[in-house]
């Protein structure tokens, strides 16, 4: 996978958090996996599609999607609930729509599927074995957000005539 597909994720999220939660995200270090998973409890997941293709999910625990939440609502989150749920489903929205804006800038016009949001440790997702590159993005005060990227090029399909 290209680190240039990557990068508007990162960007895309960290303009998004200054933006609804009033926080600048500290970048860490970019790491690998031969395939997509994550072991955090809440995770958004959003597909990409077009001349590159593949999922991106969100990941952070129940703390921290708590009180993400409970900052883009304006009201304290007791509990995750589907307030909140649809609080967090609209930050990966947010993200992925900004990022496809800055993939389209550099000439691959993509579109994304709506969030799906998925509750639990340990998700595995098939990608047909694309890998994935994790940025942690860490948000003072909040906790930590992971974004999971496993993207490539759309491969080209044989009509038969």
């Amino acid at each position: 996978m290209k680190v240039e597909y990557v990068s508007p994720f990162a960007e895309a999220a960290k303009s998004c958090f200054e933006m609804l939660i009033a926080t600048k995200p500290e970048r860490g270090a970019l790491s690998a996996r031969p395939q997509l998973f994550t072991t955090q409890q809440i995770n958004i997941v959003c597909g990409i599609t077009g001349p590159i293709e593949g999922l991106v999910i969100y990941g952070m625990s129940m703390a921290t999607a708590s009180k993400v939440a409970g900052k883009m609502i304006g009201a304290p989150v007791s509990g995750f609930d589907g307030l909140a749920a649809s609080a967090i489903a609209e930050l990966g929205n947010m993200v992925s729509g900004n990022a496809a804006s800055i993939l389209a800038s550099a000439g691959y016009a993509v579109d994304i599927t709506p969030p799906t949001i998925i509750q639990g440790t340990n998700v595995k997702i098939t990608t047909l074995n694309i890998p994935a590159l994790v940025i942690p993005l860490a948000l003072p005060e909040i906790g930590t957000v992971e974004i999971n990227v496993s993207l490539q090029e759309r491969r080209q399909i044989a009509m038969a005539a």
